[in-house]
């Protein structure tokens, strides 16, 4: 199967603020990609001229965060008529934008925390009284926790969004919901094993997820087995609501009560060694080489994602 992927380009690095930790993903994937014999290649889109992709066959998206998740370069792919990994181009703009991506499942009726935008000019003290304390605050559009502060003091919400917004010039409030983190990993068709992610610290922030060895990944992940059915079968709707396709991951959250809630969408997940796709992949018996070429196998263009519905 690998002799027929042709030249493949995994793109990873970048110039987003994830610039680091594309770097060990797409590492990864490309010595296991090469461990297979397939004929890959590095390429680095913030060191290299865009156009000189057009030699490659395929491409493997190993970038994180902005011009590389966010439906910029795979608009590039698009135009250059190259299969790629993952979400296409509206895919992958929505799922970068927290907030729109919230907005679409509220119209589709699947459950999502509490949420407000907020600028400079919102009346803080009135945000923190409808969404109560403590909250969430964090960046529309970024990754892997960057700008992302919980506040749990009255009087606190302005500086945590002159924080946000250092990032991002769109930040949103978001309720705090308690009962738990978890994330359900999409392979093609299929959910993978849910995990469920328990910092060390106070929530799994940006050194919880890639310089601690204290977060503990819980797979299995301690529900039933018929409410992980139930909410791998509801992570799958939300990931075709937004036209996902490929591969990506959903992020959950429970509350006390027992209730789930939608959180975001990663359509181009970490592949690091402390990355969850692959942990959850591992879990289902596929190992990292393995993943990596059903993801490969997986990459598609144009049209994919509009029949990708429901």
């Amino acid at each position: 199967m690998s002799m027929n992927f042709g030249k493949v380009a995994v793109l990873f690095g970048g110039k987003s603020g994830e610039r680091e930790i594309s770097l060990k993903s797409g590492s990864a994937v490309l010595a296991a990609l090469q461990r297979q014999g397939v004929d890959a290649h590095a390429f680095d889109p913030a060191t290299r001229d865009l156009h000189e992709l057009d030699q490659f066959d395929r491409a493997f998206i190993s970038l994180h965060g902005r011009f590389g998740e966010d439906g910029t370069i795979q608009g590039a792919l698009e135009l250059m008529e190259i299969p790629y990994t993952g979400s296409g181009v509206l895919a992958s703009s929505v799922g970068m934008d927290k907030w729109r991506t919230k907005l679409l499942w509220r119209s589709a009726g699947i459950a999502t925390p509490d949420f407000e935008l907020i600028d400079a000019n919102s009346d803080f003290a009135a945000v923190e009284s409808r969404l109560g304390l403590p909250l969430f605050v964090k960046p529309a559009n970024e990754g892997s926790s960057i700008g992302i502060s919980k506040v749990k003091q009255a009087g606190d919400l302005k500086a945590a969004y002159e924080l946000a917004a250092k990032s991002d010039p769109l930040v949103i409030a978001e309720k705090f919901v308690g009962g738990g983190e978890y994330t359900v990993g999409i392979l093609g068709d299929s959910a993978l094993p849910i995990i469920r992610i328990v910092p060390a610290n106070e929530f799994y922030d940006f050194d919880a997820k890639y310089l601690r060895d204290d977060t503990q990944y819980l797979c299995p992940c301690g529900l039933s087995a018929e409410k992980e059915a139930q909410i791998q079968a509801e992570a799958l709707q939300a990931f075709r609501a937004i036209g996902g396709r490929g591969w990506g991951r959903v992020d959950f959250l429970m509350d006390e009560a027992g209730k789930h809630y939608f959180l975001e969408v990663n359509s181009s997940p970490g592949m690091t060694d402390h990355s969850l796709v692959p942990m959850a992949a591992k879990a289902a018996g596929i190992d990292f080489d393995a993943l990596v070429i059903r993801i490969l196998t997986l990459a598609g263009n144009a049209g994919d994602e509009a029949a990708n519905v429901g």
